[in-house]
């Protein structure tokens, strides 16, 4: 019974330390060469974390469906520190990263990718997740 209690709390506070795209929106048209804001929001926590980086890819889907972002983030377009902050009281804090659509992306439907990595707890805990958004390429 322990265990299962366990198991509870640490699902309990691995979703409480989760980041979400809020920008580009869910079916957003990008055009290639262009820059876009990627907006990476990391919602206040109970448990004390550090937070590491972010990565964010972009990857066609191509006529197979999208990958799993986990396993794959597409053309690196950022890698670096991720320090999210207050800027408006209807949102969480976030930051925003503008990058460059690549050029090589094929036109449809394709993944705005990004991983994400904090460190959880009194510990503490290293914790990564990758998050994902379809959009359009044009």
């Amino acid at each position: 019974m322990k265990s299962i209690f366990s198991l509870v709390a640490l699902f309990g506070i691995a979703l409480a330390q989760n980041a979400h795209i809020g920008l580009p929106t869910t079916g957003q048209k990008l055009s290639r060469g262009d820059d876009v804001t990627v907006q990476v929001q990391r919602p206040n926590t109970l448990s004390p974390s550090q937070e590491m980086a972010v990565a964010i890819g972009i990857a066609s889907c191509g006529k197979k469906g999208c990958n799993v972002a986990s396993d794959v983030l597409g053309t690196v377009v950022y890698n670096g520190k991720f320090k999210p902050e207050y800027h408006e009281s209807g949102l969480p804090p976030y930051q925003n990263f503008t990058v460059k659509v690549p050029d090589s992306l094929a036109q449809g439907r394709a993944q705005v990718n990004v991983a994400h990595a904090t460190l959880v707890g009194a510990g503490p805990q290293p914790y990564l997740e990758s998050l994902n958004r379809t959009v359009v390429i044009v």
